[in-house]
């Protein structure tokens, strides 16, 4: 089946979230005419995304972040929060820390500026649906020198393009999630089996669901399951706490 017979349950379903409406219908233009994904609806402000988000329940969420009534980053935590299999794209001109690491804690998957290109954005999009988080080199090194602040100066991987392919960033919260999680592995309340401990290392080693499946010989469905049990087994809320918990790990052998 090529993709133009692709059934609209392959299809990527994105909901695009900017107040600039010039912007809004280009952007809805050039992924309508992406045979795997279908524009499900178009916000103009984070009030409207937040609603048509739990109407819809897209797959992709593309996110700009200043905006009137409600600004992006407020938009993305209520949609994480409530929207578990939503992921959240921001795509936006601003690139200073704090934007982007309030960005990032809300819960934002992928941080694009608006000066990629056509075939990054349309990448980007279908990694976030494969489960992967992809940053802009200039953020992704902003990213994994927090990251590695936060790790305590543990080395994480950067794709080829500098793109960083962990999913998520170190933050504060991560952190103290990872403190918590750190504690009750160290006290023996929580025990991963070797092949959590596995794809637990292949996830801090910067590797997606499909290259850990591609690993270890395992279906990308069967990987997902993995990593929520070990989310669930660590209390980590998500990936980035995983890697932070496995880099401890690692120095205190």
């Amino acid at each position: 089946m090529g993709l133009e017979e692709l059934p609209a349950s392959a299809k990527v379903r994105v909901l695009i979230a900017e107040d600039q409406a010039l912007v809004r219908r280009g952007t809805s233009v050039l992924l309508s005419l992406e045979p795997d994904m279908e524009v499900v609806g178009q916000a103009c402000d984070g009030v409207e995304a937040i609603a048509m988000a739990a109407q819809l329940r897209p797959d992709v969420v593309l996110m700009d972040l200043h905006m009137p009534r409600l600004g992006g980053v407020a938009a993305t935590r209520e949609i994480t929060k409530t929207l578990p299999g939503t992921q959240v794209l921001v795509l936006t001109t601003l690139n200073d820390d704090e934007t982007v690491f309030e960005a990032v804690r809300a819960g934002a998957h992928g941080y694009l500026l608006k000066d990629v290109t056509e075939q990054e954005l349309l990448e980007t999009i279908r990694a976030l649906r494969r489960g992967e988080s992809r940053l802009t080199p200039q953020i992704a090194r902003k990213v994994m020198d927090q990251f590695r602040r936060m790790a305590g100066g543990a080395d994480f991987a950067l794709g080829a393009d500098g793109a960083a392919t962990a999913d998520g960033a170190a933050t504060a919260d991560s952190a103290a999630t990872a403190d918590a999680a750190h504690k009750k592995i160290a006290a023996g309340t929580e025990t991963l089996n070797d092949k959590e401990e596995k794809i637990l290392r292949l996830i801090t080693d910067g590797m997606s669901n499909r290259q850990i499946a591609a690993a270890m010989f395992l279906a990308e469905g069967t990987v997902k399951n993995y990593v929520s049990r070990i989310m669930e087994k660590l209390h980590a809320n998500t990936r980035t706490a995983l890697a932070v918990i496995s880099a401890r790990q690692r120095r205190s052998d």
